[in-house]
Order: C-alpha cells, then structure tokens, then sequence
C-alpha cells in the first residue's frame, strides 16, 4: 500500500501531513512512503530527514498519481481556493485523509465525491478514549492555547510576573480564560508559568477541578447549561437566551481582567458571541483580547478574522490558523495522529475500512463518491441512508 502526502498549498500553511516521527510505524506496518519534494521544508524538516527514513521525494503529480492512501492537512474544504488547482488529479477508489471542514464546506464534499474517492475528515473523529492519539483538534489546540498566551504578552503593555525591585512591586497581569477545552486549559498553564494571576469560565462545572489544578480560579455562574456536549464529545450550540444572560454576568469579570482569552467554538456552527461591544468598552484601556474563535466568526463581536483591531484603547486580535505559527511541532503531532489513526485501518498491510469501528465510521465522509455520514448529509440536505435512520 502506498501512503503519499504533498506540499500543502494554503496560504501560510507551514505544516506537512507527515514529519519524520511518524514514517517509522507506517512502514513497519508495510506501508510505501512518497512524497512531493520539499513537501517538509516549512515545517523544519528537510528531504534529507524523509529519505534516512526511506521515503521516496517524486513530483506532486507522482503522489497523486500513486498513492493509493493520499494525506493532507487541509483537504479541499478547509482550501476551496488553492486546492481546486488539484482536484482534477484525485482518482476513483483513492482514499483521502485530511482535515475537510465537511460540515460546512458541502459543496466541496460534492466536488470530492464525483471523483469517486473515499474521503475521512479528521475534524469528526470521535472523542472517545481510544481515538484520544488521533485526535487532531486536541493537538492543534494545544498549540493554539499556548500561542494565545505569548500573543497576548507581546501586545499588552504590561509584564506578566509580578516582580519586586527596587522601583517597587510589580502586580501580576490578570488574565481571563473563557472556555476550557483544550486550547483553554493550555492558556491557563501558559499563563500560570508566566506569572500571570488566571481566572477561567466554562459552562460545564465538571471542568472546575481541571482549572483549579493549574492554579487559576474557576468562576461560577449563576446558569443552567443542561448538557454542553453531544455524543461524540464536541460542544453543542447552546440558545440564545443562555448566551444573552452568559454576557451579563460576564461583563463585570472582563472589565476586572488586562487580557481575554476566548475559546469557545462548536463544529460546523458559528462561534457564539460572548464578548459585546459594550463589555469591550468596559475594559481598561492597554486591555487585549485574543480570539481564537476568530476563524468562525469570532466570540468577541469586534473581531475581524486575521486582524488586529484597536476598540476604546482595547487590542483585539483575531488569530487564524494559528497551529501553523509552530509548524515544526504542529506538524509532529498532526502527524502522529493521522499515523495512529492509520494503523487503526492496517491489517497485514492492507486498509481494512471497517465502518462497525467507531472512529472509522465516525469520520468517513465519503465511500467511493457516496456521502456515508450522517451529519453531512444533513448538511446537504440528503436524506438518511439506509439503516441510518434515527
């Protein structure tokens, strides 16, 4: 079975599906690496590293042409502009594995299945003790997590740590983490190792334990979430009326903090708003906010996507893509799970596509052209396939 995987071609995009770390138990497991040259070199990894460990530099046309299992960090949906350039290259039976953005970029799912792929979108992977090693949301969004904090530094005009010195005391920076998820957790412990003093919120009150382990106090709300999360271990889209009351009893803890770091994202919807105008004009000036819902839509109602805004002397910022600012390790661990997720599918070198496995048929979106999920048929406004119903 041959596993190929090219350069990816999003703007900005540093990261490559595979780093050298995870070449070893493919090919244990009787894969045939190839690869497009160069394919590594933004990431930090250079052929040279690809080819000790046996994989074969081709063209970009090669590996479409030959690989029977193609890897991506980012498949057409999550690239409908630059990876258009490659869709007349896909062949019928080939399998695809990147992050898609299915349930939202439809129109490229269909453009994926008139070529007559089978395609898995890693975004859908279920969250499951198993699949915890193939997760790549919970591996980018360590990074994200991380990559808030030190942005959050540079553009606040005051230090993190508290420090005594002869000038006098300076009081710790006084952060706010709304969500904790993954991202969220990190920021906090980047924080705390900064010296910060972090406050956290998240409407799931199981998570108070995680955050008062890191050293950062939970703040309770008065607010009835009901369930926060749906089967699958994602978060779900909560009403209105529950964001509304959210913002109100939020809006005196934002004002008290020097910078905000909001994380709160559901898949295929768009962010919730829980940062206002009003609660922006709020803050002290020299404040900062980073979003790292920005890519969808953004919680904080002034966030512009890729830019960095400047509201009643608070810094917005809006992060995209932020996983590709550290590619070197983004690309290790993005690589390490779609490896894992692999394996997962070899028997004696062979994919073996068994739809029973949970993470097999949970992130499948495509079987030979024929949209087999769900979720994204919902999306597309087909109907149930059959013994899919309910």
């Amino acid at each position: 079975m041959i596993v190929g995987f090219v350069k990816e071609s999003f703007p900005g995009e540093r990261r490559v599906a595979l780093a050298p770390n995870a070449i070893v138990p493919l090919t244990k497991a009787g894969c045939r690496l190839v690869m497009e040259a160069a394919a590594g070199e933004a990431a930090g990894f250079p052929d040279s590293e690809y080819a000790d460990k046996g994989v074969e530099q081709v063209t970009r046309a090669e590996v479409f042409a030959t690989a029977d299992v193609l890897l991506q960090v980012r498949g057409l949906g999550a690239n409908p502009e630059a990876g258009r350039s490659d869709l007349g290259s896909f062949r019928k039976g080939q399998v695809v594995v990147a992050a898609f953005e299915p349930l939202t970029a439809t129109d490229e799912v269909r453009a994926m299945a008139d070529k007559g792929v089978t395609l898995f979108a890693l975004e859908l992977v279920p969250r499951i003790t198993r699949a915890q090693s193939m997760d790549i949301l919970s591996s980018m969004a360590t990074i994200a997590g991380y990559r808030a904090v030190l942005i959050a530094a540079e553009r606040l005009p005051k230090m993190f740590p508290m420090m005594m010195t002869a000038a006098g005391t300076v009081k710790p920076a006084k952060v706010f983490v709304i969500g904790a998820g993954v991202a969220g957790l990190q920021a906090i412990a980047s924080a705390k190792r900064m010296g910060a003093r972090v406050e956290a919120y998240d409407l799931r009150p199981a998570v108070k334990e995680q955050v008062e382990s890191l050293g950062a106090k939970f703040v309770e709300m008065p607010l009835e979430a009901g369930a926060a999360e749906d089967k699958g271990g994602y978060a779900k889209e909560m009403g209105e009326e529950f964001y509304s009351r959210q913002r109100e009893l939020m809006a005196t803890t934002i004002a008290g903090n020097d910078v905000v770091i909001t994380t709160a994202a559901v898949p295929g919807k768009n962010a919730p708003v829980l940062v206002t105008a009003a609660m922006v004009e709020g803050m002290m000036p020299g404040s900062v906010i980073v979003d790292l819902a920005a890519e969808r839509g953004g919680n904080c109602e002034l966030t512009r996507a890729g830019e960095t805004v400047v509201e009643h002397g608070v810094t917005i910022v809006g992060p995209t893509n932020v996983a590709a600012t550290v590619p070197y390790h983004a690309s290790q661990m993005f690589g390490k799970n779609v490896a894992t997720f692999l394996l997962n599918m070899i028997k004696d070198g062979k994919l073996n596509l068994d739809r029973a496995d949970e993470i097999v048929g949970g992130s499948m979106v495509l079987l030979d052209g024929e949209v087999v999920h769900e979720r994204v048929r919902e999306a597309m406004g087909l109907g149930a396939l059959a013994g899919q119903e309910g």
